[in-house]
């Protein structure tokens, strides 16, 4: 998805008072230099992002998105992004979209190395046609993460829990994915246990029950998957937070893989066994998740 608008933000610090943020902004031509070559974004991927699906204009889950900058900034040890101001800026580039599916980006770097301040900047950009994924699934490969279950707690240092921008890893599974023929992949640990994506949220239903992994693994907590999790609550359905074996993953009832931008796409095969897609539940959480959410 290339961007067909960026701006770069001055980031103010998270206890700064005032109105208006327009003045920290500053659009920049998309497809022209904008960082230094020194940036660290681009030699170490050391910094964050968040990515926002935005539908005929509005930005879904904001505030969610902002709480998991904030924190993956605590976690990656970057100062604490202003809510005010990153909303302002989500407003502005949002602005940029027209009708139909795009793509907010927001990205906070450490800058420059020994710098004076952190670099950071947002894009807004046409999401790809997700309709085919969206009602045909997807075929999905398991991987293993190559940690156990305990790594997060016992190594915080991993950063599992952030979404940093140190995404090879995440890319190279997807290639793997493909090389076996399938189109995405879910992540495993050494000991047997369900992730997550490299790009999105695992949901399972089992029976009457909706469960996802729980975050402990060191799993990104999806903003995605927890804004759907309150609407399957509000509609009556039991949602969990669970420890999920891989045995499980293969004994659900239907399962999904959930991102901001291409929503709910059914799993219609695991290691190149088929897997029932639900087509009805899937067009029906589709269509909650293409409604405007805040």
């Amino acid at each position: 998805m290339a961007a067909h608008f960026a701006l770069l933000i001055a980031p103010v610090p998270a206890d700064d008072v005032r109105d208006d943020y327009m003045s920290t902004f500053a659009p920049v031509d998309p497809s022209a230099p904008a960082l230094s070559v020194g940036e660290l974004s681009t030699q170490r991927g050391d910094g964050i992002f968040e990515t926002i699906g935005v539908v005929d204009g509005h930005p879904q889950e904001v505030g969610a998105h902002l709480e998991r900058l904030a924190h993956s900034a605590a976690l990656c040890d970057l100062p604490a992004p202003h809510a005010g101001q990153w909303r302002q800026a989500v407003a502005r580039v949002a602005a940029e979209c027209g009708p139909g599916e795009s793509a907010v980006k927001l990205i906070l770097s450490r800058g420059v190395e020994h710098g004076p301040a952190p670099t950071a900047w947002a894009t807004a950009s046409a999401a790809p046609d997700n309709s085919g994924p969206r009602t045909g699934g997807v075929r999905v490969v398991t991987l293993d993460r190559g940690i156990d279950s305990g790594a997060s707690e016992r190594a915080p240092w991993l950063l599992l829990g952030a979404k940093t921008l140190s995404y090879a890893t995440n890319m190279a599974a997807l290639r793997e994915a493909h090389r076996r023929g399938a189109d995405d992949a879910i992540f495993v640990t050494s000991d047997g246990i369900v992730l997550e994506g490299p790009t999105s949220s695992v949901v399972l239903r089992i029976g009457d029950r909706f469960v996802t992994p729980a975050t402990g693994s060191g799993i990104l907590h999806g903003t995605t998957q927890m804004s759907l999790f309150e609407h399957l609550r509000g509609a009556g359905h039991d949602v969990a937070y669970e420890t999920v074996p891989v045995s499980a993953l293969v004994r659900a009832d239907a399962a999904w893989l959930v991102s901001s931008v291409r929503l709910a796409a059914p799993i219609a095969a695991v290691d190149g066994a088929a897997f029932a897609v639900d087509g009805e539940l899937t067009a029906s959480i589709n269509r909650y998740l293409l409604s405007p959410r805040d």
